[in-house]
């Protein structure tokens, strides 16, 4: 069983909703866990998030880094739900004998993405925002932030294979990469880039050629957030598709997708 649902969005989505991002995600991972368990399925998949991590926890940020700080401010009741769900797991595989497995990804995009304006997250939201900018021939974009925080990108396809690698893992072999009684591994794609440089590499996919300018007044969040994903490497994972080449693909998904609204 996978349990990929949940309630996520930008920076500006989880400074505006909190409430609604820890209320409706700590509900659905309670309800979904227990009545798993409850119908006996032995083996589950629950995917976190990196933003389990502290703000400012060693780089790259390994599985260990759990619990050992102060989360960042602007997304922790979304961290804090993501956390309990993974507890939950853990709980479930101590007291009841569950394999009940848990995921870290690192920021995803792709296919079947959320394009709001506001609330979705950095990708999908720099898509639209340069392709309107690109249609209304705008002389320039503007972005949250001052464009320094660097952070790492993992196309959506590869974040599904890593999932299925997961689950078809033996219990000895994953019980082997993880820590006593600990359930997660990060999923990652190995390196980063600024905002910044994200910005410029998603004008160029969208054929924007206009200037970007950056909001130094808006909260540019946790400084860096790049996972080490070694553990699950170890295991036979890779990614397959780099951010030039996914963003080209995403792209195409929002085109389809505006065409279709």
């Amino acid at each position: 069983m996978y349990l990929a649902a949940a309630k996520v969005g930008g920076i500006h989505a989880n400074h505006t909703y909190p409430a609604e991002f820890i209320y409706d995600n700590l509900m659905v991972q309670a309800n979904v866990i227990h009545a798993a368990h409850s119908q006996g399925i032995q083996k589950l998949l629950f995917l976190g998030s990196s933003c389990i991590y502290p703000r400012l926890a060693q780089q790259p940020i390994s599985e260990d880094a759990l619990l050992t700080g102060t989360l960042e401010s602007t997304n922790e009741p979304y961290a804090v739900a993501k956390i309990a769900g993974i507890k939950m797991c853990e709980s479930f595989n101590r007291q009841y004998g569950r394999d009940y497995r848990s995921v870290m990804p690192t920021n995803l995009y792709g296919p079947g993405d959320n394009y709001h304006p506001q609330n979705s997250h950095v990708i999908p939201a720099l898509l639209r925002r340069f392709h309107e900018a690109k249609l209304n021939a705008a002389a320039s974009v503007g972005i949250w932030g001052t464009g320094t925080p660097l952070r790492e990108f993992l196309y959506v396809d590869d974040m599904a294979a890593a999932c299925v690698h997961v689950m078809n893992l033996a219990a000895e072999t994953y019980r082997i990469c993880t820590k006593p009684m600990q359930s997660l591994l990060n999923v990652g794609f190995g390196c980063d880039v600024t905002i910044a440089e994200l910005a410029r590499a998603v004008a160029r996919a969208v054929g924007y050629h206009g200037h970007i300018e950056f909001d130094a007044s808006k909260p540019d969040g946790t400084p860096r957030k790049l996972m080490d994903s070694s553990r699950l490497r170890s295991l036979g994972w890779a990614p397959r598709i780099d951010l030039d080449q996914g963003l080209d693909l995403a792209y195409q998904d929002f085109l389809s997708t505006r065409i279709r609204n």
